[in-house]
């Protein structure tokens, strides 16, 4: 086992350090936290032991965190000694369901589960960014609240909770990274406006009053015929009743059926999600579907039930925290590091959540380094290049940091002129 896959029990700072040029120590400590989660994945709500390491990371440098929220999320503050804003910096914790196919020395232990959405990353990164923060302290304006969150990727969301524990009430800005393996290690995705579509997640479940045989199936209700029928209905409306300028998607990953390759099952499900960047659209194409499922139970004679488990409203970015980002960007890395999304993502993400409550902002960070860091999200060969994991913590550190401080400048400034 190299050093790198063993994971220290804690960091020693030195007595000076430069958080902008991070230390060969530090970066090799991220890659170890990294890898160890990485190796050790757990699905929402069950990160028990991701919970655990955090909580002792942090605290073997004196940080006192607050929880468990939500089963397993936390929270750690780090107050600046002087005035200034709150915001904060979210992380979650969560692994997915499916193997990990890599062939690497810290590849997923657990059967099933898998880091594949780089949410080990984001992890490591949040504890870096609050032991970052923490040695800044002396400098800092205000107070960082860096949350660990559950279930990101589940339904019910981790963010619900975790906000009725009221882990935002307090924040003027809260931001999030995410990582990005269409972009090239180094460079940074800056999405101004909607970043991501709202999703909805929909089960159909068609029932009969018996099953059937298969060699006589105008005898029953073939519930296999009328559920693809309808199936295929779903697929085909989006941009036939809606404005085919206006992009949504309906994806079915789940079809449950019978059990004997000879008789008609009574009973057919299927589930998936919608997904659209327009709100009017999104409610107008939940209620259609419903109006589609009526008509077929009313022409086949069979019960049909949609049932919408609850979803995620679109991530919309802040501007003015975008060009704090951009900013700080340009500052580490040079102007051409920051890249412009103009193109909102079909997928979704439950930190929309928090900006209903406060404003936030989105960050991709680009994690392309080889062919072996270019696999997809949820892909089973996922990876990152790890070069990803310093660059995060150094822009934000320098984005909480600077956030803080040009608070403070406009709120001195603003003073300034009412005095006159």
């Amino acid at each position: 086992m190299s050093t790198l896959d063993a994971v220290p029990a804690t960091y020693s700072f030195p007595a000076s350090f430069d958080h902008e040029r991070l230390s060969e120590e530090f970066v090799d400590y991220l890659i170890a936290l990294r890898r160890h989660l990485h190796r050790n994945p757990e699905i929402g709500f069950e990160e028990y032991a991701t919970s655990r390491l955090v909580r002792a990371h942090l605290e073997s440098h004196g940080l006192q965190v607050s929880g468990p929220h939500a089963k397993t999320g936390l929270y750690v503050d780090i107050d600046g000694e002087h005035s200034g804003p709150h915001i904060g910096f979210r992380c979650d914790l969560d692994a997915l369901q499916l193997q990990d196919a890599k062939h690497v020395a810290y590849a997923s232990r657990n059967t099933g589960v898998a880091h594949a959405c780089g949410h080990d990353v984001h992890t490591a990164v949040g504890i870096g960014v609050a032991l970052n923060l923490f040695q800044l302290r002396h400098r800092l304006r205000g107070r960082v609240r860096i949350l660990f969150q559950p279930n990101e990727e589940g339904n019910p969301s981790g963010s619900i909770p975790m906000i009725e524990a009221g882990v935002c009430e307090p924040l003027e800005a809260l931001y999030c990274v995410h990582v990005d393996p269409t972009l090239d290690v180094g460079q940074f995705g800056i999405p101004e406006g909607q970043v991501t579509a709202s999703s909805d997640r929909l089960r159909v479940e068609v029932t009969a009053p018996s099953t059937g045989h298969s060699a006589r199936p105008h005898n029953v209700k073939d519930t296999v015929w009328i559920a693809t029928q309808l199936l295929n209905q779903y697929y085909q409306f989006i941009g036939r009743v809606t404005d085919p300028r206006n992009p949504a998607v309906f994806t079915v990953c789940v079809l449950e059926a019978g059990l004997a390759h000879n008789v008609i099952p009574a009973k057919v499900s299927f589930e998936g999600t919608l997904r659209s960047l327009n709100d009017n659209d999104r409610v107008f194409l939940v209620s259609y579907m419903q109006r589609a499922a009526d008509n077929f139970t009313q022409l086949h004679g069979v019960k049909i039930e949609l049932i919408n488990r609850g979803g995620l409203p679109a991530v919309v970015n802040d501007p003015k925290l975008c060009q704090i980002v951009r900013t700080c960007v340009h500052h580490l890395f040079g102007k051409d590091a920051s890249l412009d999304i103009c193109v909102p993502s079909m997928g979704a993400e439950d930190f929309a959540n928090y900006l209903l409550h406060v404003p936030g902002m989105l960050i991709r960070v680009g994690t392309r380094g080889s062919t072996a860091t270019g696999y997809p999200l949820h892909d089973a060969l996922f990876d990152v290049d790890e070069r990803a994991l310093s660059h995060s913590v150094r822009l934000m550190t320098r984005v909480l940091m600077y956030h803080t401080e040009s608070a403070f400048s406009k709120k001195t400034e603003q003073a300034s002129t009412e005095d006159v």
